[in-house]
């Protein structure tokens, strides 16, 4: 599950003066499942402003895969904005998997990532990531407030990006569909209409050592619905369909929204 993330949050897939407004801040929950039951919770907060963005997500798996393969993170970047993309100045993140902590802590320096911390070290599990790779690269969480950014002013989602966790790169693409109607769920708090983005994500650099290369090399798809939940606020992702190495097509419905501090739940 932990190898899906960089795709997943790619499915969510956007400069402050001193003197400008605090951007509203909003939170959302969501439940994803896979082969019909819940595998993992997470859940995000964010302020989008003018100039500058803040993400925060929180993410643990639950039910069997939860006691199998328990495993938790939390991630966060603040960046600012340099006219349509994102220029992130740090990203941290921390979790725990198959019982080993796992941390990173990225800076940006003039746009090019500065690793600072990475646990365990990464020669250890993957292959190195160029440095023609790494530059003019974006973490993740970036690129879903570019997507959310992007669909607020224009109601269109193409758009291209190079993510870098340290660890991997990534390339994420994603196109516009259309509106769709999502209809009543039991799993999600939604219905109404949306709107549907494809998207595409395929990893470049960052292998796993004596791993399945072309199986890697596969891109994954997906497609995620975005909706304006809370008038005067952007829309935010609703459903999102991906690809998974393991359980076949995962699916993550909203369970809550509202406003409120930008933070991550921690893992129950």
């Amino acid at each position: 599950m932990r190898a899906c993330l960089p795709l997943l949050v790619g499915g969510l897939l956007f400069p402050l003066a001193a003197s400008a407004q605090p951007a509203p801040e909003q939170r959302a929950g969501y439940e994803i499942y896979a082969a019909g039951v819940p595998v993992a919770v997470l859940k995000t907060g964010f302020a989008l402003g003018p100039s500058d963005y803040r993400i925060d997500l929180s993410f643990h798996t639950t039910g069997l895969v939860g006691w199998l393969y328990g495993g938790r993170q939390q991630s966060n970047v603040e960046g600012e904005w340099r006219g349509d993309r994102p220029a992130p100045r740090r990203f941290a993140g921390e979790g725990m998997w198959g019982g080993r902590a796992r941390q990173t802590l990225i800076d940006y320096i003039a746009g090019q990532p500065l690793v600072r911390s990475l646990l365990p070290p990464n020669d250890e599990e993957r292959e190195p990531v160029p440095a023609a790779l790494q530059a003019n690269s974006m973490d993740a969480l970036s690129a879903i407030a570019m997507l959310i950014r992007r669909v607020a002013r224009t109601n269109r989602c193409e758009g291209q990006a190079t993510t870098f966790d340290g660890r991997r790169a990534m390339d994420l693409v994603a196109r516009t569909v259309g509106e769709e109607v999502l209809p009543p769920s039991t799993r999600s708090v939604f219905t109404g209409r949306a709107l549907r983005c494809d998207f595409e994500g395929r990893l470049l650099a960052g292998f796993l050592r004596d791993a399945d290369q072309p199986e890697l090399r596969r891109p994954r798809h997906g497609s995620a619905w975005l909706a304006q939940i809370t008038p005067g606020v952007p829309p935010i992702p609703v459903r999102i369909e991906f690809e998974t190495r393991w359980f076949g097509i995962a699916t993550m419905y909203l369970t809550e929204a509202g406003s409120g501090p930008v933070r991550g739940a921690s893992a129950r």
